[in-house]
């Protein structure tokens, strides 16, 4: 199938007969992974939510995945949530505002709306503006608050949900997307600024950071020598980001919280930037993880998703008990359960259902230790071996009082670890991107097995770096001079 598929929560938010393209559920395409195994379709998700960890959100999630095309994409789900993030387009926005106010001689005198429908102005009078708003910012629906007076200022965009169209407005987006859907695919406008020095985001509270303060001091001292200054900096300092060459973030991520806006910025800005924000929404949820590393041939372990807990039964005829039930996006060892009974499973499954809409079911796969195998730009960094924490079945043992204890480690010399292991790791973390990767993989009885690929992986000098020594900080600082130097 390679043609246009509309997705939508409920049949009736557009019926069939209402457009001449496939229209199917987001539940659907959720839960039915070979359904597109022919072709490459273009999708428009027209979901009632693009929330965060929403089936909207998880549908242009896994569409990326199964390389499949899709507006809007994860990237703009999360850029339209919070003003700062969507900042950077406004002045030409409202040039170009402006620039159609004046051309048809409009003079609100209060504050107005605007509708535009895949890059077609409700308002014709905003022809061009809204083929602008669409090259930023590729959404079905977007409303657009605008403040009066003598410039006319945008004060909020965000998406218009398919059910809230009213008088008229449902009609017009029908009519755009059929517009839309008569040209060829594209890719949105790219929006780089070339800019220049290396930021250090780190937390100096955090207790389990992916490199301590003395790691990043240690990185500094090597990077003097290289005629680059390390500068460490806190959440607090987002808007002086620009006045730096790069970004290396040495703080758990997630896309909820301030490291995605660093991210982001820094990308916007055209610097270099470890965890880019591709990688981070990549990494940082499970269920994308385990789909995309399926399509790209990687063995995982044997996984069920769950969207509802209608679907515990299903896991545990596939998977047997006991099993593991993660959250999308924990990090080290969080919201990831193993459960033994059928009763357990289900108190477990109802309390995450909580936060999320999906769930990741997994086989249990017990083993002493994990590997892990750093990779940079395609290439292996290093390979560690991590023991799991006395008495328990992870790496990391949380306490009830916050603390926590890890296992032993062990390092590896590149040439001395199975080939077998690198391998898989490198073809894990290509289609992620050309970042700096952490592969967790389990040696069973079936051979490697990628666990999940971290966008964040701990470097810790004395640690990881044990045998490397300072090649492998150079190596990374060499990957952040060479983007400089372009």
């Amino acid at each position: 199938m390679t043609g246009w598929v509309i997705l939508v929560d409920q049949p009736k938010d557009l019926p069939n007969a209402e457009t001449p393209h496939k229209v199917i559920t987001t539940s659907e395409y959720l839960a039915r992974p070979r359904l597109f195994d022919m072709g490459r379709p273009k999708l428009v998700n027209l979901a009632r939510s693009y929330a965060y960890q929403s089936k909207g959100y998880y549908a242009s999630l896994l569409a990326e995945a199964r390389g499949h095309r899709v507006v809007p994409t994860v990237e703009t789900m999360l850029e339209l949530r919070e003003a700062k993030l969507y900042e950077h387009a406004l002045p030409k926005l409202e040039d170009e505002l402006n620039r159609c106010a004046r051309r048809a001689d409009f003079q609100p005198e209060g504050e107005f709306k605007l509708l535009v429908c895949f890059g077609i102005a409700r308002d014709p009078r905003f022809e061009s503006f809204g083929r602008m708003l669409f090259d930023w910012f590729r959404c079905p629906a977007l409303e657009i608050n605008v403040e009066a007076g003598t410039w006319l200022s945008i004060d909020r965009i965000r998406p218009r949900n398919i059910t809230r169209l009213a008088n008229g407005e449902a009609s017009f987006l029908r009519e755009a997307l059929h517009q839309h859907t008569k040209r060829e695919w594209r890719d949105p406008k790219a929006r780089t600024v070339p800019k220049y020095d290396l930021a250090v985001l780190y937390d100096p509270n955090e207790k389990m950071a992916p490199s301590s303060p003395a790691s990043i001091k240690h990185m500094a001292r090597i990077a003097e020598r290289l005629s680059v200054d390390v500068e460490p900096v806190t959440r607090r300092q987002l808007a002086e980001i620009a006045e730096y060459d790069g970004l290396f973030i040495r703080e758990t991520t997630s896309i909820d919280n301030h490291t995605y806006r660093f991210a982001r910025r820094a990308w916007q800005e055209g610097m270099p930037v470890i965890d880019d924000p591709i990688s981070m929404i990549r990494c940082t949820n499970k269920v994308f993880l385990m789909e995309l590393l399926g399509q790209n041939q990687v063995a995982t372990p044997p996984t069920v998703m769950l969207a509802d807990p209608g679907d515990l039964p299903r896991a545990m005829d596939e998977l047997g008990l006991p099993l593991v039930v993660k959250i999308p996006d924990g990090s080290f060892s969080r919201g990831v359960h193993k459960v033994d009974t059928p009763e357990e499973f289900r108190r477990v499954a109802d309390e995450l259902f909580e936060e999320t809409d999906l769930l990741l079911t997994q086989k249990f796969l017990p083993t002493q230790f994990d590997w892990r195998v750093g990779v940079l730009a395609g290439e292996p960094l290093f390979v560690c071996q991590y023991r799991m924490a006395r008495g328990h079945w992870q790496i990391v043992k949380h306490r009830p009082d916050g603390s926590s204890h890890e296992g032993g480690f062990r390092t590896f010399e590149l040439d001395k670890a199975p080939r077998e292991l690198i391998d898989i790791a490198v073809r894990a973390a290509r289609p992620i991107g050309e970042g700096f990767y952490g592969v967790d993989i389990k040696e069973t009885e079936r051979g490697f097995i990628v666990m999940e690929v971290n966008d964040n992986p701990n470097l810790e000098h004395g640690i990881e770096d044990q045998v490397g020594k300072d090649e492998i900080w150079t190596r990374l600082l060499k990957w952040f001079i060479e983007r400089f130097e372009q």
